[in-house]
C-alpha cells in the first residue's frame, strides 16, 4: 500500500522473541503494508515515543497520534488504513485439544533443559530459558484466573516474573503440571459449556472470549516452538517435537523467533 503524501509513517514498536510482535509484523507484510520497524530494546527512543500514547508495552502500531495494540488485527488494520475481515477460528473444543498438546510438549521440553543452563539468556532479550518455560504455562494460568475468578487480564500479569519460591526445575515442572491439570478440570467442569461470544475483558482491546482462548493457544504454542530452538541450541533433540499438525487451525506466526533478528 502506498503511503499518501504528507501522511505520517506507520510504525510498529516491537522486541525480539515477542510472539505478538512477530505476528503483527507478519500480518502487515502479508497485506502489503510498509512500516517503520522500531525495536524498543535497541535504544531509548522507542519507549519514549510510546510514552506519548500513555503505554509502555509492545506490540504497538501507530500512525501519528493514532495507535492500536498489535494484538487486535481489526484495530491494526484501521490504523494502517485497510479493511480486514478476520479469519475462521477453531471451535473451542478443538482449541482446548491444541492447548493440552502444547502444554504437554512444553512440559517435556522444559524437563530436558540441564539444570545448569536454565538461567542462560535468550538472544537479544532479557528472558532466561527458565522464564521462557514459565511463560508457556503462565499464559493459560492468566486465562484461567480471568474465567474462573474474573481476575483482571493485564499486561503485567503476562510478564511472567518468576515467583521467589520457584527455585528448582522440579518447582517449574510442578507448576506446569498444575496449570495443565487446572485447565483440564475447568474445561470438564464448566469450560465446555461457556459462552465464548461474551466479552473477553482483556487489556489489549475489544475481543470475545473465543478470541482470548485462541490467543492463549497460539501464544503458548509459539513459545513452545521457541523452547525447541533452545534445545537445538543446547544440542538436544526435543522429546516428541511438535509439528505443523499440532498447531493446525491456530494462527501461528510463520517464523519461530523473529523475521528481523536470528536466534543466535
Amino acid at each position: 500500500m502506498t503511503q499518501l503524501p504528507n501522511q505520517a509513517p506507520l510504525k510498529v514498536y516491537w522486541q525480539p522473541g515477542c510472539s505478538s510482535c512477530l505476528k503483527t509484523k507478519e500480518f502487515l507484510l502479508e497485506n502489503g503494508i510498509a512500516f517503520e520497524s522500531v525495536n524498543v530494546l535497541e535504544g531509548e527512543n522507542g519507549f519514549k515515543e510510546l510514552e506519548a500514547f500513555g503505554v509502555r508495552l509492545v506490540p504497538i502500531v501507530a500512525r501519528g497520534d493514532d495507535w492500536a495494540n498489535g494484538a487486535v488485527f481489526r484495530d491494526v488494520a484501521r490504523v494502517a488504513g485497510f479493511e480486514w475481515n478476520g479469519h475462521k477460528m477453531l471451535a473451542p473444543q478443538e482449541m482446548r485439544a491444541r492447548i493440552d498438546g502444547i502444554l504437554a510438549a512444553g512440559h517435556r521440553f522444559a524437563s530436558q533443559i540441564p539444570d545448569d543452563r536454565l538461567d542462560d539468556m535468550l538472544p537479544n532479550r532479557p528472558r532466561s530459558y527458565r522464564e521462557l518455560a514459565y511463560h508457556i504455562f503462565n499464559i493459560p494460568e492468566v486465562f484461567l484466573d480471568r474465567v474462573e475468578h474474573d481476575a483482571p487480564y493485564t499486561y503485567e500479569a503476562l510478564l511472567s516474573k518468576l515467583p521467589p519460591e520457584m527455585k528448582t526445575k522440579d518447582d517449574l515442572l510442578a507448576y506446569g503440571s498444575g496449570v495443565r491439570e487446572r485447565f483440564d478440570a475447568w474445561w470438564k467442569r464448566e469450560g465446555h459449556g461457556t459462552d465464548f461470544t461474551q466479552a473477553g475483558k482483556v487489556y489489549y482491546g475489544d475481543v470475545t472470549l473465543h478470541e482470548v482462548l485462541e490467543r492463549t493457544g497460539w501464544h503458548s504454542g509459539q513459545h513452545t516452538r521457541q523452547l525447541m530452538l533452545v534445545l537445538d541450541k543446547l544440542g538436544l533433540a526435543p522429546d516428541g517435537p511438535l509439528s505443523d499438525a499440532d498447531f493446525a487451525g491456530l494462527p501461528m506466526p510463520k517464523e519461530v523467533w523473529d523475521n528481523e533478528t536470528t536466534f543466535a
